[in-house]
């Protein structure tokens, strides 16, 4: 049975009011406790002589974890529950991004150069010079992060306007961790042509597009065509942001278990476009056995049904996953919960290392296997070791729109690896800590480096000062 971990993604705010004499806090917080609710924060808002007004964050796990939470609590006799809401549906209130003005417009003066007549000597310059829109409008610092709902987080094919929610998160990180303006484009289209158009049409107005939650196969074909019909960047999160992140942490784990990457044998769960991504830069960076497991089994050369991206990474062995961990050193998930045993795991090699990041529930609960494995690893943020994106993609983005990169290279994605790795310094490496925190200010500077660095050397930087 998977167990269930409450977390703030489900966590709800009760403001309580009660009696102001001892022991009133500590039947509110036995309430919570019996129905397994996880306390987060207490805060006293009000107190006179007779009542006390306080604010509690509590942790659940469901939607329905959380209403039994708030039940508990409201039962209490003596205590008035005065508001109680969902923390997640309030933060999302309104949409989490906004546009706001760089310059001040508060004189006629101001407004003659932003608008008419100044302006027009900004577009005829770089209507005789289209370079220059990079610096003169928002293109060099703005990415469109384009989906079309296909495969939304792990919840499948949600469409569109379902889609938005996690644009806008995106375009709060690429802001926040990297200084990037990101705008949220959701199409109401799921034609690979439509799509293309779509965004050669808009291209104009922004310096790279980020392609978000665009299901596999469709995704590998659409960002192949805008790098070649388009002059901006194109870089499809989910295949390398989770590729670049994937390589940096096990490179460390590795360390930790004194193995080489030439010299052993990786498993990878999910052969859908971070499936795919994660085995082509794993190629790239020294890896030489690469066994790849689809919902069929082991993509082999003895199967029929396996696409030209498939193909490429077919084995000649066959067999499940059951088959494909006996022996392995590595197990990297991106593909669904549960499917991992704790007996698959024991059947690995000596050391082994696994990577479960399917999300919310990964392939195998780490509580499961902790006397197993030498490294674990997840996808959740309640747990150590978190595969996230957010350590690749704002530098990366970063380091391409600083020197004017004109596409994406698996060198830049092997530099990114390496520089993201390189931030657990040798002193503070342990099985609990093989990638930097995502809050770590350091990351994105230094993953934009690196890409700028691999860029001015491989030539393609416009600029390379």
């Amino acid at each position: 049975m998977v167990q269930l971990t409450p977390n703030p993604s489900f966590s709800v705010k009760l403001r309580i009011q009660g009696p102001n004499r001892a022991g009133m806090l500590a039947s509110v917080v036995e309430a919570i406790a019996k129905v397994d609710g996880s306390l987060s924060t207490i805060d006293l808002i009000e107190q006179t002589l007779q009542v006390s007004v306080r604010e509690l964050v509590v942790d659940a796990y469901s939607e329905e974890h959380a209403q039994s939470v708030v039940k508990a609590v409201e039962s209490l006799p003596d205590v008035e529950l005065l508001e109680a809401y969902d923390r997640t549906f309030r933060m999302h209130q309104g949409g989490k991004i906004s546009v706001g003005g760089q310059q001040p417009l508060e004189t006629a003066s101001d407004l003659a150069m932003a608008y008419t007549p100044g302006v027009g000597r900004i577009c005829r310059a770089i209507a005789s010079d289209p370079a220059r829109s990079y610096e003169l409008t928002i293109k060099g610092n703005t990415v469109a992060i384009v989906s079309d709902g296909s495969a939304v987080l792990g919840l499948g094919n949600l469409g569109a306007e379902a889609s938005m929610p996690v644009m806008e998160g995106k375009a709060l990180l690429f802001k926040e961790f990297a200084g990037v303006d990101a705008f949220p484009i959701c199409l109401s289209t799921q034609d690979t042509d439509e799509i293309v158009e779509t965004v050669k049409r808009i291209a104009p107005v922004f310096g790279g597009v980020n392609l978000e939650d665009i299901a596999a196969p469709r995704c590998f074909e659409i960002e192949a065509r805008l790098r070649a019909e388009t002059d901006i960047l194109i870089f499809h999160d989910d295949q390398h942001g989770t590729a670049i992140v994937v390589l940096a942490a096990l490179k460390n784990a590795l360390q930790l278990v004194n193995k080489d990457l030439s010299q052993i044998r990786i498993v990878i769960s999910g052969a859908g476009a971070a499936g795919m991504a994660i085995a082509k830069l794993l190629r790239a960076a020294g890896a030489n056995t690469l066994v790849i497991c689809d919902s069929k089994g082991i993509l082999s050369s003895q199967r029929q049904d396996l696409n030209a991206e498939k193909q490429v990474f077919a084995v000649d062995e066959a067999g499940d996953l059951a088959d494909a961990l006996q022996g392995a050193d590595v197990f990297l998930g991106v593909s669904a919960p549960g499917i991992v045993t704790t007996e698959m795991v024991q059947s690995m090699a000596q050391q082994a290392i696994v990577f479960a990041m399917a999300n919310p529930i990964p392939e195998i609960q780490p509580e499961k296997i902790r006397d197993v494995a030498a490294v674990i690893a997840t996808g959740r943020s309640d747990y150590p070791n978190q595969i996230n994106n957010v350590l690749a993609f704002p530098g990366v983005f970063r380091g391409a729109l600083d020197c004017r990169a004109k596409t994406f290279t698996q060198s830049m994605y092997l530099g990114a690896a390496e520089a993201i790795a390189n931030l657990v310094d040798s002193s503070e490496l342990n099985a609990q800590k093989i990638v930097p925190s995502v809050f770590d200010a350091r990351v994105a500077a230094a993953v934009a480096e690196a890409v700028k660095r691999v860029a001015i050397a491989e030539g393609i930087a416009h600029i390379s000062d």
